[in-house]
């Protein structure tokens, strides 16, 4: 979802602006200005997290809301333990009543347009800067003076750059300005030597060339590229002002590290010669220049004016607080991450597996089904990239619920009645005392939520983790969590805990996974046994997620299956059981 995207990059980049911002003040004497500069890389480092695509992103209920504890989703009824109920021939019913939730779409929808046209707008100030430079390109020409030429030369071995660099002077410009990555040009204003020395136009070699030794040509562009994508936030706006003047000082620094301390008021002085012949200063955002606004060149000509060399235990300094910074930036991660919608895809293996296309049975939904052969040990997959997505389970998940109670001893076999609050719900069947039998049979989704308080999340947890389900993520709450909420599951993962609970994998009682095998019977054919539960979830009005999970028993085998479809308003369980039967019928297994 966009909007979580745009949130997450958001608190993100501000939060890292932030802290570097809070670490040039507090550290500002520990500091070497190189080091400062470099503290913004870190910036662009954290910038680049939200976009990593991982699939880890999602608010999952965090912008959720429900206006009933138990006006939730509910679905299909299931037969009774007593006689297994095999001749009741309306389990496929649905009992679906929608929850209501804070509708992100169509705001993810307006923010993503909007960050769009931003992006376009940002996209064309960018080609219209490249423009200008190309323009100066055009009109730049060589320099003849062979003395100024041999001076840049100079300048060139003294800081060992070996590139040939492309060194010209253009009627375009009031400021010297370094620009190109492939091919770089360093520019002067026309008929430059007439009002500089050769020692100024020394010095403004000396800090062009650093520029280019640095590769700051390069990060004007990774900043360009960041502040295409981040555009609405105005932090990043700031940040990326002060990396500049940070990188500007910077280089000033260096090209003092390179003079004796009796040229240091020159070289300022040969800066401020640039203000008065560009008050109406250019913005070149691919490029370095030389020149900046009167606040800007005031901070660099103060640094100037304190120079000072920088002695080793500075450099130590500045190196340890740059990784400290790194730390609390690195810190980011785990925010990320919880923003992240839960691995959101189930990593499967895909051994033993059969690919097929069954879009025939899924026609006006999006769908996967995916059945599980016990004999043969294989899996028959429609529609890989849905197979792995996982969604809420909603009353699918009341199999594992009755169990985890049936092991925690909160019910039994034989006392498993939960008195009725007098709450009155849409469905009569609902309305009176439930035992296990029966809230399973017309899916009462108050008796799972009752039964879940009584376990306790602890313990839920602890189970959901021991039987490895989906995200087991628990924090929609203890009534809510599995009802279009934050847990999570694929169809695989549905089909190999079918198979894990019919098994007993995970060392259960036996009883008490008997009790459950018998409560989710639902036909028998011909000697052939049906067993399985259906979920709806219906949010807004609209029933968005459909479930049939199960297995199927023969005289030889056991086939384990799930069905999820998804639309935007016609996902039933019981439309998801139609599938189903339709697909094992043409298969020959029911």
């Amino acid at each position: 979802m966009f909007f979580t995207h745009f949130v997450i990059s958001f608190i993100v980049s501000s939060f890292t602006v932030a802290i570097i911002m809070l670490f040039r003040k507090l550290f500002k004497k520990q500091l070497s200005a190189k080091w400062q500069y470099n503290l913004w890389f870190l910036l662009l480092i954290a910038l680049t997290l939200p976009f990593i695509p991982n699939h880890l992103f999602d608010f999952g209920n965090y912008f959720s809301w429900d206006s009933h504890q138990n006006n939730v989703s509910g679905d299909d009824a299931i037969a009774s333990a007593g006689d297994h109920a095999l001749k009741d021939k309306n389990w496929m019913q649905d009992f679906a009543i929608s929850v209501n939730r804070f509708d992100l779409t169509s705001l993810s929808e307006i923010l993503a347009g909007i960050w769009m046209i931003g992006i376009l707008v940002m996209i064309a100030l960018s080609i219209h800067a490249w423009l200008k430079l190309k323009r100066i390109k055009s009109t730049t020409s060589s320099l003849k003076n062979k003395e100024i030429l041999a001076l840049f030369e100079q300048c060139k071995r003294s800081l060992n750059i070996s590139r040939h660099l492309i060194i010209g002077e253009s009627p375009l410009i009031k400021s010297p300005l370094t620009f190109g990555i492939f091919k770089t040009y360093v520019v002067l204003p026309s008929h430059f030597e007439e009002w500089l020395s050769m020692e100024d136009i020394k010095y403004v070699f000396l800090h062009e060339l650093n520029h280019y030794k640095y590769k700051d040509i390069a990060t004007n562009y990774l900043i360009v590229f960041y502040q295409i994508l981040y555009w609405f936030n105005p932090f990043v706006w700031v940040a990326f002002r002060e990396m500049r003047l940070d990188r500007e000082i910077a280089c000033d620094i260096a090209v003092l590290n390179s003079l004796n301390k009796h040229s240091y008021a020159k070289y300022g002085n040969t800066i401020i010669n640039f203000v008065d012949r560009s008050s109406r200063l250019r913005y070149f955002p691919l490029a370095n220049q030389l020149n900046g606004s009167k606040e800007q060149i005031k901070r660099r000509i103060e640094r100037i004016a304190s120079f000072t060399a920088e002695t080793k235990r500075l450099k130590l300094k500045s190196i340890a607080i740059f990784m400290f910074s790194g730390v609390f930036v690195a810190s980011q991660i785990p925010i990320v991450s919880v923003f992240a919608y839960e691995d959101n895809h189930y990593d499967f293996a895909g051994e033993q597996t059969v690919y097929e296309d069954l879009s025939n049975y899924f026609a006006g939904y999006e769908g996967s089904f995916v059945l599980y052969d016990l004999q043969a040990d294989q899996y028959s997959i429609y529609n890989e990239n849905k197979s792995t997505l996982r969604v809420s389970p909603n009353s699918t998940y009341k199999i594992y619920s009755a169990l985890f109670a049936l092991e925690s001893n909160v019910i039994t076999r034989e006392s498993s009645t939960i008195k009725w609050n007098g709450e009155q719900y849409p469905y009569d069947a609902w309305n009176r005392n439930q035992n296990l039998s029966a809230a399973m049979k017309n899916s009462v989704n108050w008796y799972f939520q009752e039964v879940d308080k009584r376990v306790h999340r602890d313990t839920i947890q602890a189970y959901l983790k021991q039987i490895d389900y989906g995200n087991y993520d628990l924090s929609g709450g203890i009534t809510q969590y599995w009802i279009e909420s934050s847990l999570k599951i694929s169809p695989i993962e549905q089909v190999q805990l079918l198979k894990a609970f019919y098994t007993n994998k995970f060392g259960f009682k036996d009883k008490n996974i008997q009790t459950v095998k018998e409560i989710i019977k639902l036909e028998e054919k011909d000697g052939t046994q049906l067993s399985g539960k259906t979920g709806t979830g219906s949010v807004n009005g609209k029933n968005i997620n459909g479930w049939f999970i199960g297995y199927v028993e023969t005289k030889k085998d056991t086939y384990f299956f799930a069905t999820n479809i998804q639309n935007e308003s016609n996902s039933y369980g019981s439309k998801a059981a139609e599938i189903t039967k339709s697909i094992l019928r043409d298969k020959g297994i029911y």
